[in-house]
């Protein structure tokens, strides 16, 4: 199709039609696609919400290896950044590993 020799007009009504064409192709697209993705699935003995379904898994939270000398609710896992509480310790010359616990 040479689209050069249509007039503006008809150039805009095919521009609808395209779109309108490429709308119903897509919703039939995905129905082909949602059956034949249920009809893997039975074959495999699974059903939907077995595909559906997200396997999380559950992390263990990490202990914490440093606590404040005074206050035992702070406590540093030492992963991550600093507590304010730990750097104050450090820069005061005090040594991480006097807060092992």
């Amino acid at each position: 199709m040479d689209l050069s020799k249509l007039e503006f007009t008809a150039l805009v009504a095919l521009k609808g039609e395209v779109e309108n064409e490429i709308k119903r192709r897509e919703v039939e697209e995905k129905s082909k696609a949602k059956k034949q993705i249920i009809e893997l699935a039975r074959a495999y003995g699974l059903s939907v919400e077995d595909v559906l379904s997200k396997s999380v898994a559950v992390r263990k939270p990490v202990e914490a290896k440093y606590r404040h000398p005074d206050s035992a609710e702070l406590t540093w896992t030492g992963r991550g950044r600093k507590p304010a509480w730990v750097q104050a310790w450090i820069d005061s010359g005090k040594s991480l590993d006097a807060l092992t616990i």
